[in-house]
This record gives structure tokens, C-alpha cells and sequence, in this order.
């Protein structure tokens, strides 16, 4: 973050990222496409707020932990800007390229979640999700210099662009599909 003019100010503002710091009922009244209106959607969509997460601890260096504290609160926009829901499957993806873009150690060990997934699900993790997160992660500009705050009424297709991030295949639809095709097939055998 030190080696980016936008990290620089983050570090020496401290923006946070909580329901009191940014109102609920105004980013519902942006315009649909814009980041603040992309977040809140997903944020309803999930079922989660911006409190959420939890407050980082263990770590002694005050600036160490607040960049910590930060990554956290805005992983969401990452959701958010990429569209990955929170399940198993999209949790791994994020953690991918957030190893990618940001070579936190948390972020790689968490892929290890790939382990637990179903056959179906680590299939299109490693040939879907993994490849995108890599390629994405690697390329784009670091997610953790973004001053989101700044960034609400932008349209999420410009900042992706800016970023350097593609939009990966949706997966909820994915699953859906796979959902629908396996009751067709349910049904055709009972």
C-alpha cells in the first residue's frame, strides 16, 4: 500500500467499512450498475452487512493491523465486483485471486478449502475458477488500494475495466443449470 499514491492516503485516512460509515438506504437509491448499488445488492442478496466481519486480532503493529482490518471489511466489494456468491465454490475463488492479487499467506492457506468441495464443484473450481482467479489476480491492479468509498457511484463495469479484473462465469447460474438438469434426470428415472 506504501508504494501506491491511493494506499498511502488509506493508510493516513483510516476509512472504515460499517454500516455506520456508509448508509444502506443511499447506496439502495444508486443507480443499478454503479459499485455502492452492485455492493449492497450482493450484500442482501448474501444475507450479510458490512459488520459482519469480525475485528483483527493478535497483531501488535498498529498499521499491520489496520491493513488487515481493511482487507477484511473490503472483501465484500470484491464479491461484489466480481460476483461471487457466497458458498463454498465462490469463497475458494475469491481466495484465489485475492492470493493473487495481494500474496496474503490467509488467502492461499483458505484454498485449501478446495479439499472439502464435491466432485462437481472442485471440476469447475480447477478448470474454471482457479485459471480466472490467477490470470485475474496477477493482472489486475491491487484490490486493496481501492478507496471504495470513493469509487460508489462509478459504474462497476468502468472500475473493473480500470482495474483489470473480467468478470468471471456466473456461478450461481452454473449451479442452478446443474440443479434443474439433475431433477430433469430425477424425474425421467422415477
Amino acid at each position: 500500500m506504501l508504494a501506491d499514491p491511493t494506499g498511502r492516503r488509506i493508510l493516513r485516512d483510516r476509512p472504515r467499512i460499517s454500516s455506520k460509515t456508509l448508509s444502506m438506504t443511499r447506496l439502495r437509491a444508486l443507480a443499478p450498475g454503479t459499485v455502492g448499488r452492485a455492493y449492497v445488492d450482493w450484500l442482501d442478496r448474501e444475507g450479510v452487512t458490512p459488520d459482519t466481519r469480525s475485528a483483527v486480532r493478535y497483531i501488535d503493529d498498529e498499521e499491520c493491523a489496520y491493513v488487515m482490518q481493511r482487507y477484511r471489511e473490503c472483501h465484500d466489494f470484491y464479491h461484489a465486483v466480481t460476483g461471487l456468491p457466497v458458498v463454498k465454490e465462490g469463497e475458494v475463488a475469491l481466495k484465489a485471486f485475492e492470493f493473487a492479487n495481494t500474496l496474503l499467506p490467509m488467502t492461499g492457506l483458505s484454498m485449501l478449502a478446495v479439499a472439502t468441495m464435491k466432485k462437481q464443484e472442485r471440476g469447475r473450481f480447477w478448470s474454471i475458477y482457479l485459471p480466472w482467479a490467477l490470470r485475474n489476480g496477477l493482472r489486475s491492479n491491487e484490490v486493496i488500494n481501492v478507496y471504495w468509498e470513493e469509487q460508489l457511484e462509478r459504474s462497476v463495469q468502468d472500475l473493473r475495466g480500470e482495474l483489470g479484473i473480467e468478470q468471471p462465469p456466473d456461478l450461481r447460474e452454473m449451479r442452478a443449470k446443474e440443479r434443474a438438469e439433475r431433477k430433469k434426470m430425477a424425474k425421467q428415472t422415477a
